[in-house]
């Protein structure tokens, strides 16, 4: 069925898909609610959110965006339906969608949550051209999911990702590796995936606006500047980003859980709390990846000043979420001198993987480590926190949301 034999000299040295999800979140919440469909939807964090995590085409087309208040949206679309997210859900789908893309070539990359690059160099004699097994990716999402996606087919990750933006919702746009150069020539640096604005500022000073612009730069003053990240960017700009497809999830090199508090937030118990809450769900996550870790961070933020946070260290690597509040709170209350705050964040700086060597306190360990193991089992099965330290009881009442870094497989799931 998906056999497309092709002439020999259609074959591309190198063929990289981006498999672009279309407002991923708000659809499936339209293809779960017929009642939604072809309705300004935007989606937040519960039902007491009030900041868009996504919103749907309609909605956007008021020009409502992802990070924009509920309160601003609304007086652009007074008619936008609220829809609290779903991360499970989500995820569910994300995972699905994943799962079948491996059925065109094992070679896949999950970039985000509703993102993969697909390296189908080596199935163009069984599939047929490039844009062919594109259009058979579209298929197969749609199939497995109910849902539309955008599709980018060329040479290189970035003019691949950068395709699959032109033709949105529900595109496919090829751009062969030999046009890279010439279609990229008038495209701004900063439309470019990876090219922020400090980058783009850097660039501009030295006459590069523009991606043709870049062969006026010699690649040594990108990498003085940046280094391998330089030297990256000045082939992204032509067409030609040797950035491999990732397949294996690498190691996190730090794991966090952050907060929003209500406003203007002082009173210490509240904020002990949320930093409790934090530091057990950070534990939690260790412990289901079988990592520790020694050296932690803790902060809150205050809206003026910025973050008000210090690090340190436990006696030895931990997945104890109550050595991990110990040290948190002490590392907070050298910081924080009652500002008022509306976030608060907890992370470990060095997680690592396996059993470390037990010392003199490990029938302590065990003991702690049964007892987490335990509370897991529990949880695991009846919900998360259905038997959590009394002081939860005045945790935040938001509910999970899906990471940016999310894998199907990988550390980062739900924060």
């Amino acid at each position: 069925m998906w056999n497309n034999p092709i002439e020999p000299a259609a074959h591309w040295q190198r063929a990289i898909i981006l498999v672009d999800m279309n407002a991923f979140f708000a659809s499936i919440e339209q293809l779960d609610s017929p009642s939604l469909r072809g309705r300004a939807v935007a989606v937040t964090n519960g039902k007491e959110g009030t900041c868009i995590i996504t919103a749907s085409y309609e909605a956007r087309s008021y020009g409502i965006k992802t990070g924009m208040r509920l309160y601003e949206a609304k007086r652009l679309c007074p008619h936008l339906i609220q829809v609290p997210a779903r991360p499970k859900r989500y995820a569910e789908i994300s995972s699905a969608i994943m799962e079948a893309l491996t059925a065109l070539t094992p070679d896949v990359e999950v970039f985000s949550v509703d993102e993969a690059f697909l390296d189908v160099t080596h199935c163009q004699l069984l599939f047929g051209t490039p844009a062919y097994i594109g259009e058979l990716a579209k298929k197969l999402v749609f199939e497995v999911s109910g849902l539309q996606c955008s599709i980018g087919v060329s040479g290189d990750k970035t003019t691949a990702k950068f395709a699959a933006k032109l033709q949105k919702p529900d595109g496919l746009t090829v751009i062969p590796p030999w046009e890279s150069a010439n279609r990229l020539k008038y495209v701004p640096v900063t439309e470019l995936c990876g090219i922020n604005r400090g980058i783009g500022s850097f660039l501009a000073k030295h006459g590069v606006n523009y991606c043709g612009d870049i062969q006026k730069l010699p690649i040594s003053i990108l990498a003085k500047r940046f280094g391998n990240i330089g030297r990256r960017i000045w082939y992204m700009c032509q067409g030609r980003d040797p950035e491999q497809v990732h397949t294996k999830v690498p190691h996190p090199k730090s794991m966090g859980h952050g907060k929003v508090m209500p406003p203007n937030t002082k009173e210490e118990a509240i904020v002990e709390a949320y930093l409790m809450h934090m530091c057990e769900k950070l534990a939690t996550r260790l412990r289901a990846h079988h990592f520790q870790a020694q050296h932690f961070f803790a902060g809150v933020r205050n809206y003026e000043i910025g973050w008000l946070g210090s690090t340190g260290k436990t006696l030895q690597p931990t997945q104890d979420g109550k050595e991990i509040f110990q040290l948190t709170q002490f590392l907070l209350h050298q910081s924080w001198q009652r500002e008022p705050v509306n976030q608060i964040q907890v992370t470990a700086l060095d997680p690592r993987f396996g059993e470390y060597q037990l010392d003199l306190l490990a029938q302590e360990n065990a003991k702690r480590s049964n007892i987490n193991q335990v509370l897991d089992e529990i949880n695991e099965r009846y919900g998360e926190f259905t038997i959590a330290p009394a002081t939860l009881l005045r945790r935040s009442k938001m509910p999970n949301v899906i990471a940016p870094a999310w894998k199907p497989s990988g550390h980062r799931q739900t924060i």
